[in-house]
């Protein structure tokens, strides 16, 4: 899809092959996810972590340390959560009576005074159409493809947090640009988010990523193409919001900023979440 960047400080340092955005907590070198030990705070890499049993007694057993390592380099947990929670209300929704879809989407007029239920801004990225199969099928498609990608290079917290987030500004994206009465269900806005991160970070790591913004750009238009029952709104406002946290990951990559990195996704969220509350006190 994407040719990666070519500076070496992108790379794990022990595989010059293997593209990383996580570093070292004590030294600050990439590590890829098979490099990768759990530490009190974050992860540190395979030199660290000898100096670490040299200078401090052994608490933990061979077959334990082993299982920690895994836990942190093995699949994409996060990515192959959400997929499986999403096929699960799926499958939930197909059920008569259980009224999910109808508990869970959203709409604009759900963020006004009378019918105020914000839950459903995070809680429709859940559902999807259950008149089409393929809805869900190809959401969960992409998901996969950029997730584990985004996953093991981000790291699974701020993966999550890029998720939600990304669905969080696609429905915001809905209540601003679509009609209060026009309900939205799927995980395309944080989806699209993926997609914008993903494109924020390769071109400000020196990545060619030609491809994937001719990909993005090619399905922000068919949301526009008339009788085609797509949510463009929220396409926008998840790639806009992804492309912010994008940036933000980027910025303060660095060890040294981790407070920053705290604090400008805080306050990123803090303004979607201020944005969301602007008709229920406009």
């Amino acid at each position: 899809m994407t040719s990666l960047p070519g500076t070496a400080a992108n790379f794990c340092y022990r595989h010059p092959g293997r593209q990383s955005f996580i570093l070292c907590q004590r030294c600050g070198r990439t590590i890829c996810p098979e490099c990768q030990t759990q530490a009190a705070v974050g992860v540190i890499c395979p030199e660290c972590m000898r100096e670490q049993r040299q200078s401090a007694p052994r608490t933990k057993s061979a077959a334990r340390t082993r299982f920690s390592r895994l836990s942190v380099a093995g699949a994409p947990v996060v990515t192959t959560s959400i997929i499986a929670l999403t096929l699960v209300v799926f499958l939930l929704q197909l059920i008569p009576g259980l009224g999910v879809t109808d508990r869970l989407l959203y709409a604009g007029a759900y963020s006004y005074p009378g019918s105020f239920q914000p839950w459903r801004m995070i809680t429709s990225v859940f559902v999807h159409s259950t008149g089409f199969i393929f809805h869900v099928l190809l959401n969960m498609y992409t998901l996969w493809i950029f997730g584990q990608i985004l996953e093991r290079m981000l790291g699974r917290g701020r993966f999550l947090a890029l998720y939600l987030l990304s669905g969080l500004a696609g429905s915001v994206g809905v209540l601003f640009l679509a009609s209060p009465l026009t309900p939205v269900v799927g995980a395309s806005g944080a989806i699209f988010g993926l997609m914008g991160a993903f494109l924020v970070i390769q071109r400000k790591l020196g990545g060619n990523a030609t491809q994937l913004l001719v990909l993005v750009a090619i399905n922000l238009v068919i949301g526009f193409l008339p009788n085609v029952n797509i949510a463009w709104q929220a396409h926008v406002g998840g790639l806009v919001g992804g492309a912010v946290i994008g940036l933000i990951f980027v910025q303060t990559r660095s060890r040294t900023n981790r407070v920053l990195q705290l604090g400008l996704l805080g306050a990123f969220a803090a303004l979607l979440v201020a944005l969301s509350l602007t008709k229920l006190f406009g």
